[in-house]
């Protein structure tokens, strides 16, 4: 198959495209379209603003998603710092008398059938017990 040769404003186009990897960015993420980059270069220009502008808000974005996880843990801090020792001692204490009084009462009911079966080892494993003559 032959390879069609493009116009020279494409083939501009495409390495100002190539020069520029945050524009394939946005026409990935559904903000553009090839067609509209492509009418924006032809009547604006490689040296618009509009092509710097887009290249310093995926900074700007980038820096703010740090700023958002520092704020995070920042949060998670100052909670850790605001807490008193003492009281956490206490909910600490009383979760895990709370969960041995859970296990206290799994164990019994554990027990008893256990208990239930062992009484019964003699006899047959189902309740109905069916004789072939």
């Amino acid at each position: 198959m032959a390879k069609k040769k493009l116009h020279p404003s494409v083939e501009k186009f495409k390495e100002f495209v190539k020069a520029h990897p945050e524009l394939v960015q946005e026409v990935r993420k559904g903000n553009t379209s090839w067609q509209e980059m492509y009418e924006d270069w032809y009547l604006l220009g490689e040296d618009d603003p509009k092509w710097n502008n887009k290249s310093q808000n995926d900074k700007d974005e980038k820096s703010e998603e740090k700023e958002k996880k520092t704020d995070w843990l920042g949060t998670i801090m100052g909670a850790v710092k605001n807490m008193d020792p003492e009281q956490m001692q206490g909910q600490i204490h009383n979760i895990s008398q709370a969960l041995g009084a859970i296990q206290g009462v799994l164990s019994q009911f554990q027990g008893s059938k256990g208990g239930q079966q062992a009484s019964k080892g003699s006899g047959p494993a189902h309740p109905f017990s069916f004789r072939q003559d």
